[in-house]
């Protein structure tokens, strides 16, 4: 009897454990899209190293697919059962290594990068989106926000030159359709950068939206835009 009893509380233990990852997993309201230009990334006290395939180009290119809460807080590391397996996604490698690189050192096949990002992240959507799924949806959102031809199409062109964060957002608001938010760093000698753009998709990864909550943190009124 002891050991029915036991072996139905291991169970239903599991059981428990189960739900509380799929919770977790489906727990979110919009996921945050951030593409991240890569001068911006290279021009600090720290720089950068390229990828084994060499310098990326000269683009926006991928950091992640963010689930998030409206209240500004986010899950993270929802099942780690589920680890990234490069197999599922092979058809989708070469585009992820031209839109997706990592730009940290010390140079790499960018592997790292998208385990990271599906290990933190991307298991937090699982409910809605399969690891093939979350990677080619992010492919996705890139090919549909061409983030550089907007800016340059409004004369804000990756010079070295300074802008209006005010003109940015409103370059990007007006090919997109939707309101981002803009990440600064510092460069190397201390002026604050166009660095990160974020832009928010529904918690199905469909469709753009306007972003519930942005982000803390505030650029100054030019930023930069360095060449890459």
């Amino acid at each position: 009897m002891e050991s029915k009893n036991s072996i139905l509380l291991s169970l239903l233990m599991l059981h428990c454990l189960s739900l509380l990852y799929v919770s977790q997993s489906q727990d979110f309201d919009f996921f945050y899209f951030v593409q991240q230009w890569p001068g911006s990334y290279c021009d600090t006290k720290q720089s950068c190293c390229y990828p084994n395939t060499g310098k990326p180009a000269a683009n926006f290119g991928i950091h992640g697919l963010w689930p998030n809460y409206e209240n500004g807080s986010y899950p993270s590391n929802c099942d780690p059962s589920n680890s990234f397996n490069q197999a599922k996604i092979s058809d989708l490698i070469s585009n992820m290594q031209k839109n997706w690189p990592s730009l940290a050192c010390p140079s790499s096949n960018s592997i790292q990068f998208w385990t990271h990002e599906w290990e933190k992240h991307g298991t937090c959507s699982e409910s809605v989106l399969s690891q093939h799924g979350y990677f080619d949806t992010a492919l996705s959102l890139k090919g549909k926000t061409n983030l550089l031809e907007a800016l340059t199409s409004a004369g804000i062109n990756p010079d070295g030159n300074s802008y209006s964060l005010v003109n940015i957002k409103n370059a990007i608001k007006g090919a997109i359709g939707y309101t981002p938010w803009i990440e600064c760093n510092v460069d190397a000698s201390g002026n604050s950068q166009l660095y990160q753009i974020y832009l928010c998709v529904d918690n199905f990864g469909s469709d753009l939206i306007e972003c519930p909550v942005f982000p803390k943190g505030k650029c100054g009124l030019e930023i930069e835009f360095p060449s890459f």
